[in-house]
C-alpha cells in the first residue's frame, strides 16, 4: 500500500516503515538529496537521546556534515508554538556553508515535524523526517498545525518531507499514550470517511477515488489489532502505523485533508482554538480525536435507525437559512475570536439555494436504501469503537479530557461554520435532528 500510495504523493518520494529503519537512512540521504553534502538534525534533548544521536553517527560515518539544533536544551516541554518556526528557521539558515543550505533532519513526534515542515516550506527547501513516535498522521500530509504569533491554533501551508523513515523499535521507546493518540487518529478514519460518502451522496462534495482507496482500503485492518498496538507487537504497529502514513499520503494526492478527518477533527480544533487544557497541560490533539470519533460513531448510529426514505422534505426546509441569514450564524459561531470571519466565509464556500438543497434531498430520500447500506458497511459499531479505545490507552468521554457534554453540544453546531467541508452535523442541522442525536450520542454508554 505505501509504494503505491507514494506514487500518488505530491511531496514524499519514500516512506520506510520497520524495526531497524533509521539505518537505512545513508542510503535515502544519498538516493534523494544527491547533491547535499551537510545535514541539521532538528530535534529535543529526548528525540536526540532516542533516534537523532545514530541519525548523527551514521551520516557523519558517510562523509556528510551534520549539525544539530536542539529545541528547549534544558527539557523543558513546549509545544507547536509558531516562534519556535522562527528558530528552526534561523539554525537551518545560519549553518548554510557556500550558499547551500543544510538538509533538515526533523527527528521527533508531530510537534517537531511540523515546526520543521513549515520551516523548511519557507525556506523552500526540501527535509527528511525521522518519526520518533507513532503519534499523529501528520508526518505524511502537507501543511503543519502551529500556534500563531497571536496565539489561535491552524494549519499552515507547506510541503511534506521528501523521505520519512519510521523505526518500530525507536517508537516502542516513546510513552505509552503517544500510541494511543495516533492510534485513535488513525480509528477517526471510519467516521471521517461516512462523513465524505454521506457528503458525496447529497451531491454536497467531489470524489476522489484513489485518495479513498488509499485511507480506506486497509483501515479496517491497521486498526483490527488494538492489543497488538498497546503491546507494541510488529504486525500490528507495522500496519498501524503504516495507516497514519497513508492518511498523509491521500492529503497529497487530493491536496485537502477530507480523506483523513471529518466532524470528529473540528470538534478537537475548536478546544485548540479556545486554548483548552486539562489539569494544566494541553491535550493532545488525536487523544481529542478519539473522543469526538465515538461522539460521531454514535450519531451515525442514530442516523441508521432512521428511516430517510420518508423525510418530509418541506418540513426539513423550514430549517433552511438564506444566505444572509446562515452569514449572521456564521458570524455568530466566532464572535470575539481571533478569527471572527470564519464562520462567514465558511459559510460562502459552501452555500447552495432553497431549489438545490431541494433537490438533494428528493433524491437522498429516494436512495436511501443504498446510501444507508454504503454507510452501514463504512462504519464500526459504536461499542467496538469504545473498547478500541480504551484497549490503547485513550479517553473516550468529553469529561475525561476536561470537557463537558454541554460544550459539545454547542460545539456540535459551531462545526457547521468551521470548514466549506459538509458533514453529517450539517445534515442533521437542516432535517432538525442535531440536538435530538447529538444528546442521544453522549447519552450512550
Amino acid at each position: 500500500m505505501i509504494e503505491k500510495a507514494l506514487e500518488k504523493a505530491t511531496d514524499t518520494k519514500a516512506c520506510v516503515v520497520k524495526e531497524g529503519a533509521i539505518n537505512s537512512i545513508v542510503e535515502l540521504f544519498g538516493k534523494y538529496f544527491k547533491e547535499a553534502k551537510s545535514a541539521i538534525v532538528i530535534c529535543d534533548v529526548r528525540t536526540y537521546a532516542a533516534a537523532g544521536e545514530r541519525v548523527e553517527e551514521l551520516l557523519k560515518s558517510s562523509g556528510i556534515t551534520v549539525l544539530k539544533f536542539v529545541l528547549e536544551p534544558d527539557g523543558k516541554t513546549f509545544h507547536a508554538d509558531y516562534f519556535y518556526v522562527d528558530q528552526v528557521r534561523e539554525a537551518v539558515k545560519s549553518a548554510a556553508t557556500g550558499g547551500k543550505m543544510p538538509v533538515p533532519i526533523s527527528v521527533g513526534s508531530g510537534v517537531i515535524n511540523d515546526l520543521t515542515k513549515r520551516a523548511a516550506g519557507e525556506l523552500k527547501i526540501e527535509y527528511l523526517s525521522v518519526a520518533t513516535a507513532a503519534s499523529v498522521d501528520g508526518y505524511s500530509s502537507f501543511g503543519a498545525a502551529l500556534r500563531s504569533p497571536e496565539g489561535a491554533k491552524q494549519t499552515y501551508a507547506c510541503p511534506a518531507p521528501k523521505v520519512i523513515i519510521a523505526d518500530l523499535d525507536v517508537m516502542r521507546t516513546a510513552p505509552k499514550w503517544m500510541a494511543a493518540s495516533g492510534y485513535a487518529d488513525l480509528l477517526s478514519k471510519v467516521p471521517a470517511g461516512a462523513d465524505w460518502i454521506l457528503a458525496y451522496e447529497l451531491g454536497a462534495s467531489t470524489w476522489h477515488d484513489s485518495a479513498w482507496h488509499t485511507v480506506q482500503d486497509g483501515l479496517k485492518d491497521a486498526i483490527g489489532d488494538p492489543e497488538g498496538v498497546a503491546l507494541g507487537e510488529t504486525k500490528a504497529l507495522t500496519k498501524f502505523v503504516e495507516g497514519l502514513m497513508l492518511g498523509g499520503f491521500a492529503m497529497q494526492d487530493m491536496q485537502s485533508s477530507r480523506p483523513a478527518s471529518g466532524a470528529e477533527h473540528l470538534f478537537s480544533h475548536l478546544l485548540e482554538m479556545r486554548n483548552h487544557t486539562y489539569k494544566g497541560e494541553i491535550v493532545p490533539h488525536g487523544i481529542q480525536v478519539g473522543v469526538f470519533t465515538l461522539f460521531m460513531s454514535r450519531v451515525y448510529e442514530e442516523i441508521l435507525k432512521y428511516d430517510y426514505s420518508k423525510l418530509d422534505v418541506e418540513k426539513c426546509l423550514e430549517n433552511f437559512l438564506t444566505l444572509g441569514e446562515a452569514e449572521e450564524k456564521g458570524a455568530q459561531a466566532f464572535a470575539g475570536t481571533l478569527f471572527p470571519m470564519l464562520g462567514v466565509e465558511t459559510v460562502r464556500a459552501k452555500f447552495v439555494d432553497k431549489e438545490t438543497t431541494r433537490r438533494r434531498l428528493e433524491d437522498f430520500r429516494t436512495r436511501w436504501a443504498e446510501i444507508r447500506e454504503r454507510l452501514a458497511k463504512q462504519l464500526v459499531p459504536s461499542k467496538e469503537i469504545k473498547r478500541m479505545l480504551e484497549v490503547v490507552g485513550a479517553p473516550t468521554s468529553p469529561e475525561q479530557i476536561g470537557s463537558t457534554v454541554e460544550a459539545t453540544l454547542l460545539d456540535a453546531h459551531k462545526t457547521i461554520y468551521m470548514r466549506d467541508r459538509y458533514m453529517a452535523l450539517d445534515f442533521l442541522a437542516l432535517t432538525g435532528q442535531l440536538d435530538e442525536f447529538a444528546n442521544k450520542a453522549l447519552a450512550a454508554v
